[in-house]
């Protein structure tokens, strides 16, 4: 199964610094055939105005993943921890047992993510932070995977459920594959370019949902930026 949601059709919330669509229910946005796509319970695409963000707010019991598309976002939070994320890089936070935390855009240009929320497969874990750097060249023309459950997966950044998220960069007409398996659900969005996912195109920004397929076959129509989620 593969289905194209157009951005377009996305959940929107306008809030002046922020202008957010919403690929699932989110805050004001309810649509009950899109609460979660198995364990994904949230993607956001978020574009901050400078010198604005997201106020000191709590989280708890959720795998929380920002990976920067433009810009930057500054990360402060209720256990000590302080980073800058830039565009290409990824910051992942489970909440745990609760945490507190900002997100600042404290440049002059606007900054472009994606906020991505997993269910955690255990609740009550003592929170955590980290922040990674992942050069796009790393990933030109293949999947690497940047956060995972998965103990092979030693070089991503850990998150607490059997999920990974990836990233592949490539030149118009390059093809890769993602091993998926019937059992598993993706998630895909391209941050930039567009592509076709086993013949079906979506363009940028799309969502595309696909389930019961034991590979992923993609093919870049222009060069694209395309991030992936594999979940349960």
């Amino acid at each position: 199964m593969i289905e194209v949601r157009p951005f377009a059709q996305l959940g929107h919330a306008q809030h002046g610094w922020l202008d957010a669509r919403h690929h699932f229910s989110f805050a004001s946005y309810h649509d009950p055939e899109r609460m979660n796509w198995g364990q994904l319970r949230v993607w956001n695409d978020d574009e901050i105005a400078p010198h604005s963000g997201f106020p000191t707010h709590p989280h708890r019991d959720m795998e929380i993943i920002t990976y920067v598309r433009q810009g930057a976002i500054t990360h402060k939070d209720s256990l000590g921890n302080e980073g800058r994320t830039e565009a290409g890089d990824v910051q992942v936070m489970s909440a745990g047992t609760g945490i507190a935390h900002s997100e600042f855009n404290l440049d002059d240009t606007t900054t472009q993510l994606f906020q991505i929320w997993i269910q955690p497969d255990r609740a009550g874990l003592p929170p955590s932070w980290g922040a990674k750097p992942f050069p796009k060249g790393e990933r030109a023309g293949a999947f690497v995977t940047l956060a995972s459950g998965y103990a092979e997966d030693d070089e991503a950044l850990p998150i607490r459920v059997r999920a990974r998220l990836a990233a592949a960069t490539l030149r118009a007409g390059q093809q890769v594959e993602y091993p998926l398996g019937k059992g598993r659900k993706a998630y895909l969005v391209a941050a930039s370019g567009s592509f076709e996912i086993n013949g079906v195109p979506a363009q940028a920004r799309d969502g595309v949902a696909v389930s019961d397929l034991d590979v992923v076959h993609i093919t870049a129509m222009e060069d694209s930026e395309i991030v992936l989620v594999d979940v349960a």
